[in-house]
């Protein structure tokens, strides 16, 4: 066995990789960039290796570093995890040239799955089943236009290079094709350095199903049976579970042994997953093979009770396989949801920003975290907004969904916009409880998961302004604490007024409501130890005590309630009873009209790159008409008209980097 790795990867993956080393005794060297000297990989390593500069494509994606951080400190093997280099069958050659062993499969293996129009040759010829579609090298647009044509749409557009749902476009209908297409290139040339593209049928409601494979140098090959990676937004996967709803035994040996052919394919060893496009009439597709350990290994791993990251290290170092097919069994049922910094409500534009209060659920044999993030890291605009992954485990698929609603319920996301919420919603919506999946499901079900906003709720009003009150009282007992008369009355907020009732009012303002920015006033008289609270002219009696910095105990007239309320500047992020509400300590010294305009300029939503320009300056637009695409986190987004009106101007040019919040557009609406 190995006695020293590095480990070419950052975030949750990497210290999962050294959560297992740890384990069996085997030392850890992290690389990092500038931009994570602190993250959390780095603190957990045994050695750490500075690379370059923040960006990827000076630190992480340089092999020839990476090589070079081996050789200084002595690791005898590098495990890429999964993206940046982990695809790079140029990379494994340069380790094996170095004498180090890569932790992953045979180069030849990588090249030859690492084009997807190449890959379905070859499982063409190892009577894999495979999508109708062009997967040839001629590239031109009209050839590709017109091989759409004879496919007959809905077609899938996918860079050969591809992966995690980069590089990929539907068309539903041949005019949209060229601007598709066009768009696609841009984004595979951008994150895979090839704008190679193959053209499939769209299956329609497909299921998305992967089969786990592992082989060893000894010509031993398994399955450990599968996931169902259906629930995706933009062909990028929300929630994954293993084994698949409705998956039957004969169905199953089917697939795991169409991949395990896939495998013995193209010489496999270690760990890579077969990807495949399920029909709802029992038939499946090949789609493409990762040549890497997954996202989502975890959800194999709770339910075969298998390390797989072991496994690798075993089989890197020439071990047969821990276990036959015949030896390896499921049991129970695993969920894992992707805890990213995201808004989902605006298309799950990525967030950045401080983790100012980062509280998972209690792990457990049921529940599990893995993370790259603690409390007070950053999420940067360099790399995937991924907080964590949440997996959770039990008997039936009924109770891991229940674990899950839980679980997500108890975590604690304070400083920038999670996903959490939404999560929350999708494993409570009926379809996806009921086991009615398809690729489709977000879409599908948009209205329950994307439902009309709602005021802020009456009781999350109240907490915050318990919680104000408690905070007062507290900073009041450390400056008496402090002073040096301590029990003189100038310190009581207790309310105390000769002669007169005690009243005074707390404002917020929350951007949650129907009716946009809402300014809520609650009015507080003091009754000893209690508050009369009134909102919107109904009176509530409430008590409050602290439990920790942010968790209070709250009684509202004969309820009580555990909540958690965080405070930065004058934001106040309210935890109540599963969800989250934001609101803003509204200073009436400081108080701006809602309803002044700021001018017509369109900003970066985050920092990012300018891809190309969509309308002419002068140009009349309708509203949501595109203007532009940014690039930013591996991804395009289009910034379109907020109205109906007149581009006036734009304020940089294609190739042109961004800051955060920089005008983008100089926009006059319509009067």
């Amino acid at each position: 066995m190995f006695n020293k790795i590095l480990i070419a990867n950052r975030g949750e993956i990497a210290c999962r990789v050294i959560k297992t080393a740890r384990r069996m005794g085997i030392r850890t060297v992290a690389v990092y960039s500038e931009a994570d000297a602190n993250a959390r990989h780095v603190r957990l390593a045994d050695e750490a290796v500075l690379l370059g500069p923040a960006a990827a494509r000076e630190s992480y994606l340089v092999a020839d570093r990476i090589i070079d951080a081996c050789k200084r400190t002595g690791a005898q093997a590098v495990h890429p995890g999964y993206g940046f280099l982990s695809e790079n069958a140029d990379f494994a050659d340069a380790l094996a040239a170095s004498g180090i062993a890569f932790i992953g499969p045979p180069a030849s293996a990588i090249r030859a799955m690492g084009s997807k129009s190449e890959a379905k040759k070859l499982m063409g010829t190892a009577n894999v089943p495979l999508t109708p579609g062009y997967h040839g090298d001629d590239q031109r647009p009209t050839l590709l236009h017109d091989e759409a044509e004879k496919i007959g749409y809905p077609v899938l557009i996918k860079a050969a290079a591809g992966g995690g749902g980069k590089g990929m476009r539907l068309v539903e209908k041949s005019e949209d094709f060229p601007d598709a297409l066009a768009s696609c290139k841009r984004e595979a040339i951008s994150s895979f350095g090839d704008d190679h593209v193959l053209i499939e049928k769209y299956i329609t409601k497909p299921r998305h199903i992967e089969i786990q494979v592992f082989a060893d140098t000894l010509g031993n090959c398994v399955y450990l049976f599968e996931r169902d990676c259906s629930v995706q937004r933009r062909h990028q996967k929300v929630l994954e579970e293993a084994p698949a709803p409705g998956m039957t035994e004969a169905r199953r040996r089917e697939m795991g042994e169409a991949a395990v052919a896939a495998a013995k394919a193209v010489g496999y060893v270690g760990a890579g997953t077969v990807e495949f496009i399920a029909n709802q009439d029992g038939s499946f597709y090949f789609m493409e093979m990762n040549t890497r350990l997954q996202v989502e290994h975890p959800v194999t791993e709770m339910i075969t009770g298998q390390d797989l990251v072991e496994w690798q290290l075993r089989v890197a170092c020439g071990q047969p396989l821990p276990l036959a097919q015949n030896q390896l069994q499921i049991r129970g049922h695993a969920l894992e949801a992707r805890i990213y910094a995201e808004d989902a409500n605006k298309g799950f534009l990525p967030a950045t920003g401080k983790l100012v209060r980062l509280v998972p659920p209690a792990e457990s044999i049921n529940v599990r975290v893995d993370t790259g993030v603690e409390e007070g890291d950053e999420i940067t605009p360099f790399y995937d907004p991924m907080i964590a992954k949440l997996i959770v485990w039990d008997e039936t698929r009924d109770g891991a969904l229940a674990r899950m609603r839980k679980a997500l319920a108890d975590y604690r996301v304070a400083g920038l916009t999670t996903n959490i919420d939404f999560l929350s919603r999708l494993v409570a919506c009926p379809a996806f409880a009921g086991a009615d999946l398809d690729t489709g499901l977000i879409e599908r079900q948009k209205d329950f998961l994307f439902p009309a906003a709602q005021p802020t709720p009456r009781d999350a009003l109240l907490v915050a302004t318990v919680g104000e009150l408690l905070w007062e009282q507290h900073a009041a007992r450390q400056v008496a604490k402090n002073s040096g008369d301590p029990w003189s009355p100038w310190h009581a907020r207790d309310g105390w007024r000769m002669n007169l009732s005690a009243a005074r009012t707390i404002s917020f303002r929350t951007a949650q409501d129907s009716d946009g920015d809402t300014l809520i006033d609650a009015v507080i008289r003091y009754q000893g130890d209690q508050w009369q609270i009134t909102l919107a002219g109904t009176t509530t009696l409430a008590r409050g005590r602290k439990l920790d910095d942010d968790r209070f105990a709250v009684e509202l007239d004969d309820r009580r309630l555990i909540a958690s309320v965080v405070a930065v500047d004058d934001k106040r992020t309210v935890f109540l009873q599963g969800s989250t509400y934001s609101l803003l300590r509204d200073d009436p010294l400081h108080r701006v009209d809602a309803g002044d305009s700021h001018g017509g300029g369109l900003t970066a939503p985050m920092p990012g790159k300018i891809v190309a320009l969509l309308a002419q300056p002068g140009q009349k637009v309708e509203k949501g008409t595109p203007l532009l695409i940014l690039e930013a986190m591996k991804m395009e987004h289009t910034i379109t008209a907020p109205a109906t009106g007149t581009v006036k101007a734009f304020c940089y040019a294609p190739g042109e980097q961004v800051a955060d919040g920089a005008a983008l557009v100089e926009f006059e609406g319509d009067a």
